[in-house]
């Protein structure tokens, strides 16, 4: 037989950002492929939508009001899931955000915000959940979401792309150190997709213009087009994928903005 599992049945993920939009989005899908699912946000009543719509498809979730910029608060949420599940099979690092500053306009306040949102959580979200990974006999996978930002230059957000080129190159370096671990470590890079955090860009005609003209498949992405590289990286059929970096950018990266 050469067709390994597209599934992840009976393993126990972590999402984070997983109260809405692309994160509540992977959670379900994780869900739907047979995965339990320990959701983490912030905003509670976020979370218990998510986990809603996870228990009607008959799979367990955690709801975790978690700020992950925050290491007492990580290391708490790792070890309930610990005490609950006791394993980590699959780690998704999605929370982020972004500030549309010009270069010449970034506070200090905002390069610190989007620096411990996108990458700092991150790194602690992977070391912590590492240190149980490194001890399992099955390992894990850890699976950052960074953006085709963290590759080719945009218009603004010098601070976000500098934090999504760091995931990227995190993403490497932990694979080098973890492989050894049987912890598979990659990213997905996403480009343009209907979330509400985009949906008042998106409304812009304008902008949307610009958007397709850079982008060869000539529309914007649909979630569960995000879902399926996190799900196929997240089971056995991915388990020789590693330290990479899988663009889902309807072709933006092969020309640029």
């Amino acid at each position: 037989m050469f067709l390994p599992s597209f599934r992840v049945d009976g393993k126990k993920a972590i999402v984070t950002g997983a109260g809405r939009g692309i994160g509540r989005a992977l959670a379900i899908g994780l869900a739907e492929s047979g995965a339990d699912v320990a959701l983490l946000s912030r905003t509670e009543e976020d979370l218990t939508e998510t986990a809603r719509i996870i228990e009607q498809l008959d799979r367990k979730a955690l709801i975790l009001p978690t700020d992950v910029t925050k290491r007492e608060e990580v290391q708490l949420a790792v070890q309930k899931i610990v005490d609950e599940w006791g394993v980590i099979d699959i780690l998704i690092n999605n929370a982020g955000m972004n500030i549309r500053s010009k270069a010449l306009e970034v506070t200090d306040h905002e390069w610190h915000t989007i620096m411990d949102t996108n990458l700092k959580s991150a790194f602690m979200m992977a070391q912590e959940t590492g240190n149980i990974m490194k001890d399992q006999e099955t390992g894990g996978k850890i699976l950052s979401v960074t953006s085709v930002g963290g590759h080719v230059a945009l218009r603004t957000g010098v601070v976000y792309a500098a934090t999504k080129a760091a995931l990227i190159q995190m993403t490497k370096v932990l694979a080098l150190e973890w492989g050894q671990y049987n912890i598979n470590v990659n990213a997905i890079g996403p480009w343009y997709f209907k979330t509400p955090l985009t949906e008042k860009l998106l409304a812009d005609e304008a902008y949307v213009k610009d958007i397709l003209t850079v982008t060869p498949l000539k529309r914007i992405g649909e979630l569960p087009e995000l879902v399926g590289p996190v799900v196929f990286l997240s089971s056995s059929a991915g388990d020789y994928v590693h330290g990479q970096t899988l663009f889902v950018d309807g072709g933006m990266t092969i020309q640029g903005f």
